[in-house]
């Protein structure tokens, strides 16, 4: 049975890229952890791979903008790749910083324009607490698939809050939502975010942009609540178990 190869990117800021092997390695999945230096000396690289994940952290510093300068040296040095890989239906994952990340590689654009975007939490703090967190049943996210439907995951980030470009939120927002790309909504409004989104796919429902972290819930044991059965697997831990199986499920694909 094939073994699932997960590239997680690393790289000045980053800092939750152990957590995410882990929660990969734990899955089923064999992890890599590379420096995103690393990968552009040789961009093919990337394509040893059956998933990447970029994780999250405050990489270079937040500096002109979260997730700004990763997205440019990932855009410059190794956009077709990126482009090819998704092309290929390939699982990418972005957390938190990773989706600062991602949508600034515009893989998130609605009608072809990057109408969506990632502002600082109306609050104007950074936000550090377990959040409650919901799935919408009708998208096409392969990454949340069959989960329980409400659940909590730790949120901590400074700049999360989806909004729209301005005078076209309503249309923008329906159109994400028409095509299944609104994967994961907060029960509660945390940070001002539009119509509370967590999480969004591409519409191929392969690539996956979420501000909580699911690498900080594997367990029960590192919940803030429910954490009588500690060695449970927690919810957070079927994110990346869905993106493993999907791998394996279609392995005459990757050979």
């Amino acid at each position: 049975m094939l073994v699932p190869k997960v590239l997680v990117l690393t790289g000045e800021g980053i800092n939750c890229e152990k957590e995410t092997a882990f929660a990969f390695n734990k899955a089923g999945a064999e992890s890599t952890i590379m420096t995103i230096n690393e990968l552009i000396k040789n961009p093919s690289r990337l394509f040893d791979y059956h998933i990447l994940a970029l994780p999250g952290g405050f990489s270079y510093g937040d500096e002109i903008g979260s997730g700004q300068v990763f997205s440019l040296k990932l855009k410059n040095f190794m956009g077709e790749e990126l482009k090819k890989f998704i092309a290929q239906k390939r699982p990418v994952i972005g957390i938190c910083n990773g989706f600062q990340i991602l949508m600034k590689l515009d893989v998130f654009n609605i009608d072809g324009h990057r109408k969506m975007g990632l502002a600082p939490n109306r609050s104007g703090k950074f936000i550090n607490k377990w959040a409650g967190v919901k799935v919408e049943e009708s998208s096409v996210c392969l990454w949340t698939k069959s989960l329980k439907t409400e659940s909590t995951l730790p949120i901590r980030h400074g700049e999360g809050r989806i909004v729209f470009l301005k005078d076209e939120e309503e249309k923008s927002y329906k159109t994400l939502k028409d095509q299944g790309q609104v994967a994961l909504t907060y029960t509660q409004d945390v940070n001002g975010s539009y119509n509370q989104i967590a999480g969004v796919c591409d519409p191929t429902g392969v690539v996956f942009g979420l501000m909580p972290h699911p690498e900080a819930d594997l367990f029960k044991a590192t919940h803030a609540v429910d954490n009588r059965n500690p060695l449970e697997k927690s919810w957070g831990f079927g994110i990346f178990k869905n993106a493993v199986d999907y791998i394996s499920k279609n392995e005459g694909t990757w050979k």
